[in-house]
């Protein structure tokens, strides 16, 4: 006869605990190291990880072509062609709404500064010092200033140099987009071959649902707050809009600050009573967008709760500044995605419900 089994030294829930903290541990070093890689190679990943979104967005229009039967090389020369005639339209009238009003909303901005000094005290001589540092950032970046011209080129010369990579990814990605999953089973192990297929086409669908919504949701909040502040009669409305629509690409934190500074012109330029209808326009633009149009046009896509929203954002802020602010939202969808997939993969299965159970004899 065998003698008793020795009892195990740590009971079975501490156990678990255990090789529970043990996989966050090394879950949370792999991050680390990869976070740390991204940021020692950011040369070379930043226009990787915008061709992705890139790609993203203009994903449908590559795929209507390829279904009208144009070659793939020409489908995605015509696919960069157009997004290049679109985005630089785009970047010429926000620039140049900028350049126009950006003198004049800062000066609107300092006004309202004032105005809030004499009342507030420090909180006004704080936004006076923003408004002065942003008219010293836009006579930098618009040539109104002789100094930090040559800095002012180098940061433009890096920006173009970074957006031709940018697009010439895009393209190389939209041609071999039919090679992706091959190429990616030939990387990793047979037997995950198809469980890592499935999680990055849940991650790039993630991806391309956030990049569609935004830039949809963006445009419609751009033009109903344009409307808006035109109808108002408040200066700088072309500016402002465009603000809006840059910002509304960094969620919550972006339209806060855009609407903030809308507020403020009409405050300066226009009175107490019209800065209230503005921000009332502003308000029922969030309300339209956080109630409607964000369950409408983004329903298929991973939904994140505000508090991560903007935890990611304050951490992409403090690893890569403004871009970290752009890129952190949607590489955590794609994170949500994949952890989605894991989750309906290897979940745990629930219980039977009684009526699918079989039925008892008579």
């Amino acid at each position: 006869m065998t003698g008793p089994q020795p009892q195990p030294l740590l009971p079975e829930p501490v156990r678990r605990l255990a090789a529970w903290c043990a996989v966050a541990l090394l879950v949370a070093g792999v991050a680390g190291v990869g976070v740390w890689l991204v940021i020692v190679l950011k040369t070379a990943v930043t226009p990787v990880l915008l061709a992705l979104l890139g790609t993203a967005l203009l994903g449908p229009l590559h795929r209507r072509l390829l279904k009208m039967k144009v070659q793939r090389s020409l489908a995605a020369g015509l696919t960069c062609a157009a997004v290049l005639a679109v985005v630089g339209g785009a970047v010429y009238i926000v620039v140049h709404a900028l350049l126009e009003t950006g003198d004049q909303i800062v000066a609107s901005v300092r006004r309202a500064a004032q105005d809030l000094a004499d009342h507030f005290g420090a909180a006004g001589t704080s936004l006076d010092d923003i408004a002065r540092n942003a008219r010293e950032l836009l006579g930098t970046f618009g040539g109104t200033a002789a100094s930090g011209v040559i800095t002012g080129l180098s940061v433009v010369g890096e920006m173009i140099a970074l957006a031709v990579l940018a697009l010439l990814l895009v393209f190389f990605f939209l041609r071999d987009s039919d090679r992706a999953v091959s190429t990616l089973r030939s990387v990793v192990p047979h037997s995950t071959g198809d469980v890592a297929e499935a999680m990055s086409r849940r991650a790039f669908g993630a991806v391309e649902g956030f990049m569609r919504g935004t830039t949809f949701i963006a445009l419609i909040d751009a033009v109903c707050i344009t409307a808006g502040l035109l109808i108002l009669r408040v200066p700088g409305a072309a500016g402002l809009g465009a603000l809006v629509f840059v910002g509304a690409y960094i969620p919550y934190l972006g339209a806060f600050l855009s609407g903030a500074v809308a507020v403020l012109v009409a405050l300066a330029d226009r009175g107490f009573v019209i800065a209230l209808w503005v921000l009332g326009v502003v308000l029922a633009v969030q309300v339209l967008e956080g109630h409607v149009l964000q369950p409408m046009i983004q329903s298929r896509t991973v939904q994140m709760h505000p508090a991560v929203v903007m935890l990611t954002i304050t951490a992409g802020a403090g690893l890569a500044g403004i871009l970290g602010m752009l890129l952190a939202v949607p590489v955590t969808a794609a994170a949500f995605g994949v952890v989605g997939e894991l989750r309906e993969r290897y979940g745990t299965p629930s219980p039977p419900s009684a009526e699918s159970g079989p039925a008892g004899g008579s």
